[in-house]
C-alpha cells in the first residue's frame, strides 16, 4: 500500500463475516421533507435516505431526485429498502448523471393497499467507467 492506494486483482475478503464495503465515514444520511417526490441532497459513496410517510396507492409509482456530488455519470447505484408498513414498496434507480440519480418507488401490491409508513432506502455507489 502506497499513499492509500491498494493494488489487487479483484475484490477480496478473507473474513467469513466482514464482507466488503465502504469504511466508516464514507456514508451519509438525510431525511426527506414535505412529500414523497421531494428531492434530497447528501454526499457520500453510501448512505441512507428516510422518506416521509408515503401514501402511495397500489400499483402506483413516485420518483425523487438525489443530489450527491460523489456520483459520476457512469456509476452504478445499488438500492434496497427497509419498510414496516402496509403495501409492498420496490425501489429502483431510474437514471444516473453527474452528481445526481433518481430513485423510483413502486407499490407492488395487487390489493388496494396504499403504503402507510416511511421507507428507509439504503444506497451504495459502485464506481464504474465507460472505457
Amino acid at each position: 500500500m502506497e499513499d492509500g492506494i491498494v493494488t489487487a486483482k479483484g475484490i477480496v475478503s478473507s473474513s467469513a463475516t466482514a464482507g466488503i464495503g465502504y469504511a466508516t465515514g464514507a456514508g451519509s444520511s438525510v431525511t426527506q421533507i414535505t412529500g414523497i417526490t421531494t428531492a434530497v441532497a447528501l454526499d457520500g459513496m453510501s448512505g441512507q435516505i428516510t422518506t416521509v410517510a408515503s401514501t402511495l396507492a397500489a400499483q402506483a409509482t413516485a420518483e425523487f431526485v438525489v443530489t450527491n456530488t460523489s456520483v459520476a455519470a457512469t456509476d452504478v447505484i445499488a438500492v434496497s429498502t427497509t419498510y414496516a408498513g402496509a403495501g409492498s414498496p420496490v425501489v429502483s434507480v431510474a437514471q444516473v448523471g453527474a452528481s445526481t440519480f433518481s430513485i423510483v418507488i413502486f407499490n407492488a401490491t395487487t390489493a388496494t393497499t396504499a403504503l402507510n409508513a416511511v421507507l428507509v432506502i439504503n444506497f451504495a455507489v459502485i464506481r464504474a467507467v465507460s472505457a
